[in-house]
């Protein structure tokens, strides 16, 4: 089903049969918050829109769980083009950030604050593009958006029918179909300002009917994001070696721009009348430079670095979706291939001063003198993925539904992470690797297998239960180097040195030693180790339907998460958690359907909750550390004011908390420690440090607060239909941490409020809109970090978002 844009005609508004969603607002409000259309036809009522989050379409309205969806018109309406854009329009979802498609996602305050390092858990929320999951172990592809039908959100477990990694919720990006009944194209140029930097954005579509029964959609677009932190200059000293650095050289304003290109190709060929195929290619290139958190103690958005830093994102996914009917069943097969590469270069020089500062780090050149110990890191990273699902559904219009099938996926990221410091002796370096203090060459390898399913039963007309369960299978592997060359370090626990204790080799006897290769070659294997689960999962629903416009829905799930390994070999493996959902919602529409009322009365509990952590040398450790209650209610409403006004708020109230104590340290069968006994020594000769947080501890990154309003009135200026439309956005303050001490260290993420302003014409076929977002410059604490391990490196940086930007856009369709 094609969505279309809505158009103003005689102050009121029209559009096709499928509705964009309301206001951002919404807020991933994961209780009900179906209020997605949030627009209105010519007698100036809201309309349906029709989503498939349950794989089947079906309206809005109709469907018991908590789901968010922005339309074609209102992504546009919102000036959405990533990720940032429309995260910050749903109010139960929060996130961390390291810069562009490195983002974590949370829903509903399932949030243990972990660093998202690439040997640490899977995700909580899984984010898919049509039919096929997108989520890497670092992150979910930045997807540019534009021409997409709908960005849903689905808040709460959805253990039954998208299993692993979305344990809290799921994302789903739908693009526009071709469409063989119709030559459809258009355009859209757009040249921004931000920080006194410009910027722009060019997109356009085309979509070529082939014949009767076929027909091509091609797209692409170009975006250069202007930059907003300031390399300012600064000196750094190290004690040790007696040496100061300056970064004169790479001072540079606002130097943290980004550049995005893409294509995508989707064809639809009708076999018959019973049968579809679509094949779609989508490629996406995104090149970040410089970093994208500031230092507070150097002013606002400004930070000091000396070595460069910047991302090259490149990822290519191509799938398959064949629909089809056998007898009265619906059957659907998806599947894809997607391969992402990325290469990226980091200052690490917090931690060089940090270490050297506490432990006296020295190192020298070959001719034994002593050198500038400032490190840096060089990155590459190698996804692959491949999924498969095949699945049948009976007709929705029998009083006995079910929709199942089976899954399969296969993720594989090959990692390689250099170390390095100019001129430093081969004494010191991993064998064969020039200046490279320390080196990660490793593959992971996860796997999923699926059989799920969902069956619903019409007790009454007015009655619905509905069933539903999920076995999984998982197996995670991790295999190859890590650590030290072994003139640096003999300790054993990393690197070369535990080469030779795992080969039973004497120190410099590397008589045993079997290179390994992921995306280059190490001197040796150091690590593997593979872990292997199964369980399941299940859902309960009981909706009553009062009538056509007001239901409501009680719900029992559950969500997952699968183990994995911990590359440091005296952690234990970790393992799977799981997240109890327990949920009342409602859906209503008031009025003559000119207000809708949704919402969502929930509890969570999250068991053994896996968390993770930066330990001994910076490696992430990853232990299932403690439990976790969360309550909350999410309520959005749309109401059509007038034919011309259409108003939308959303609100998300969070209390989530510890359910006992927690402790990131463990004892030696692999428990965590009691809260009184969990202390680790502090490196620069203070008071212990405590590694936990008591019962009752807020979970971190979770606003108790989050909430949206938007209005946007329609009129008319001489013979063109005119818009005004303003946004607002608000969040209460964040904790920044799980343990007490770190947040200490890195302090809280502040409350914010942002709005957003926006002006325009239109004559039916062309746009033209003048827009500010965040129009009073204020400044969102997205996430606060520091380089390694707080006790060591106290100085906290913090992920902002853009400051004000002003934009004139104008498109046009054909």
């Amino acid at each position: 089903m094609v969505e279309r844009r809505l158009h103003a005609h005689k102050g009121r508004y029209r559009h096709g049969r499928r509705l964009s969603m309301s206001v951002p607002l919404v807020a991933a409000l994961t209780a009900t918050l179906s209020t997605a259309a949030a627009q209105t036809n010519e007698s100036g009522v809201l309309e349906e829109m029709i989503v498939t989050a349950q794989k089947r379409q079906e309206n809005l309205q109709e469907v018991p769980l908590s789901i968010v969806a922005l339309g074609t018109a209102k992504l546009e309406e919102l000036h959405v083009s990533d990720f940032d854009d429309y995260a910050k329009f749903l109010p139960s979802l929060s996130y961390t950030s390291s810069g562009p498609g490195f983002a974590r996602v949370f829903f509903r305050g399932v949030s243990s604050g972990d660093n998202g390092n690439h040997s640490g858990p899977l995700p909580t929320v899984g984010i898919y593009l049509d039919e096929q999951p997108i989520t890497t172990i670092q992150g979910a592809l930045d997807v540019h958006v534009y021409d997409i039908a709908r960005v849903e959100a689905l808040a709460g477990p959805q253990g039954t029918l998208y299993g692993a990694s979305s344990q809290a919720g799921t994302i789903r990006i739908i693009t526009n179909k071709p469409d063989p009944t119709k030559f459809a194209a258009g355009y859209d140029i757009e040249g921004n300002m931000l920080d006194g930097e410009a910027g722009y954005v060019a997109e356009g579509f085309a979509n070529l009917p082939l014949g009767d029964r076929s027909a091509i959609r091609l797209v692409g677009y170009g975006k250069r994001d202007a930059g907003y932190i300031s390399n300012v200059e600064a000196n750094r000293y190290y004690p040790t070696a007696d040496i100061t650095i300056n970064n004169r050289g790479r001072v540079k304003e606002d130097y943290n721009n980004v550049d995005t290109y893409g294509a995508r190709a989707a064809l639809r060929v009708d076999l018959n009348d019973s049968w579809t195929i679509t094949p779609t290619l989508m490629h996406q290139q995104q090149e970040s430079h410089g970093a994208f958190a500031y230092d507070p103690s150097l002013g606002d958005l400004k930070v000091a670095r000396y070595r460069p830093e910047h991302a090259d994102d490149r990822w290519t996914q191509a799938a398959l979706t064949v629909e089809g009917k056998i007898a009265n069943l619906d059957v659907v097969y998806a599947g894809s291939y997607l391969k992402r590469d990325v290469d990226t270069e980091q200052d690490y020089s917090d931690y060089s001063l940090f270490y050297d500062i506490s432990y006296g780090y020295t190192v020298y050149n070959d001719d034994g003198d002593t050198i500038e110990p400032t490190q840096y890191i060089q990155g590459k990273d190698r996804y692959k993925r491949q999924s498969h699902e095949i699945r049948l559904s009976t007709p929705s219009d029998r009083r006995t539904r079910f929709v199942g099938g089976l899954f399969f996926q296969r993720q594989q990221h090959q990692i390689e992470q250099r170390y390095k410091i100019d001129d430093l002796t081969p004494v010191y370096e991993v064998s064969g690797w020039a200046d490279t203090i320390w080196l990660t060459e490793q593959e992971r390898v996860d796997r999923d297998y699926a059989v799920f399913g969902e069956l619903s039963f019409d007790i009454t007309d007015n009655l619905t239960i509905t069933g539903g369960g999920r076995w999984f299978k998982a197996e995670n592997s991790l295999a190859g180097f890590f650590g030290y060359g072994e003139g640096y370090s003999s300790s054993g626990r990393s690197g070369e040195a535990l080469c030779s204790l795992l080969a039973g080799d004497a120190v410099g006897d590397r008589s045993g030693w079997v290179p390994y290769s992921a995306v280059s070659t190490a001197p040796c294997k150091n690590l593997q180790r593979k872990v292997n689960e199964d369980g399941f999962t299940p859902k309960v629903n009981l909706t009553y339907k009062f009538d056509d416009s007001r239901m409501v829905y009680v719900t029992y799930s559950e969500g997952f998460r699968p183990g994995g390994v911990n590359r440091r070999g005296t952690f234990p493996p970790y393992d799977a958690d799981y997240l109890k959902n327990y949920e009342v919602g409602w859906k209503t529409t008031w009025l003559d359907n000119r207000v809708r009322f949704n919402g969502a009365l929930f509890m969570l509990d999250w068991d053994d909750f896996q968390f993770s952590f930066t330990g001994e040398n910076g490696l992430t450790n990853v232990t299932n550390a403690g439990g976790a209650r969360i309550k909350g209610i999410e309520t959005d409403v749309e109401f059509a004011a007038t034919d011309s006004l259409l108003i939308s708020a959303g609100v998300s109230l969070l209390d989530a908390k510890l359910r006992g104590d927690f402790c990131e340290l463990l004892d030696t069968d692999g428990e965590p420690l009691p809260l009184a006994n969990c202390f680790g020594p502090d490196p620069y000769g203070g008071a212990d440090v405590q590694h936990g947080a008591g019962d009752g501890a807020k979970l971190p990154l979770v606003p108790e607060f989050k909430g949206n309003l938007t209005g946007r009135y329609r009129f008319e200026v001489g013979s063109l239909d005119a818009f005004a439309q303003a946004a607002f956005v608000y969040q209460s303050e964040t904790h920044s941490a799980l343990a007490s001490f770190d947040e200490a260290v890195l302090g809280k993420n502040r409350a914010y409020g942002i709005a957003d302003f926006s002006v325009g014409l239109s004559n039916g076929s062309w746009t033209a809109q003048l827009f500010v977002n965040n129009a009073f410059d204020k400044r969102a604490d997205i996430t606060r970090f520091s380089q390694c391990r707080e006790e060591m490196c106290t100085k906290p940086y913090i992920v902002t978002n853009q400051p004000r930007l002003i934009g004139l856009k104008f498109g046009q369709k054909f």
